[in-house]
């Protein structure tokens, strides 16, 4: 489909006052429409719409005018990126919330797991005594007494 020539915003407000001018001079709008377009090398229903939004624009016909679609359109292109980029901060949020979930468990529990037990401070040296280091302490009190080895009920 070829794409129709663009017309400066001049020749667009000068055909629609000439339409307006010639208002009493033709028996209806559209005939004033038909026979201006015809000079000025447009279609009559290009001139049409361009005829209605300067009647929007002047306060003639209700509805938007030029200004207020312009903004319009500006906020729907600002609407339309804020929701880009909130879909965008929503995934982001979900990967990082995923991601810290994942390491909350295994990276914190290298942080925080005690060593093996080993002989503590001061408290199991009584014990300890004279035993050589890194033999275990006999399991039952009749072991303890001197009795012999294997004598151990356990």
């Amino acid at each position: 489909m070829r794409k129709s020539p663009k017309y400066s915003p001049e020749v667009m407000e000068r055909a629609v006052r000439m339409v307006f001018d010639a208002k009493d001079q033709y028996a209806s709008q559209w005939a004033a429409i038909e026979s201006i377009s015809a000079k000025i090398g447009c279609t009559a229903e290009t001139l049409r719409k361009w005829v209605r939004q300067g009647e929007r624009d002047s306060g003639v016909r209700p509805g938007a005018n030029t200004a207020e679609q312009q903004r319009i359109k500006e906020l729907e292109r600002e609407v339309l990126e804020l929701r880009k980029t909130n879909e965008i901060l929503k995934l982001a949020s979900a990967y990082f919330a995923q991601a810290a979930a994942s390491t909350a468990t295994t990276g914190s529990e290298r942080l925080h797991r005690r060593a093996p037990r080993s002989p503590g401070g001061r408290a199991d040296l009584h014990r300890a005594a004279g035993r050589p280091v890194g033999v275990p302490a006999p399991c039952c009190p009749s072991a303890r007494a001197g009795a012999a080895v294997g004598a151990c009920p356990a």
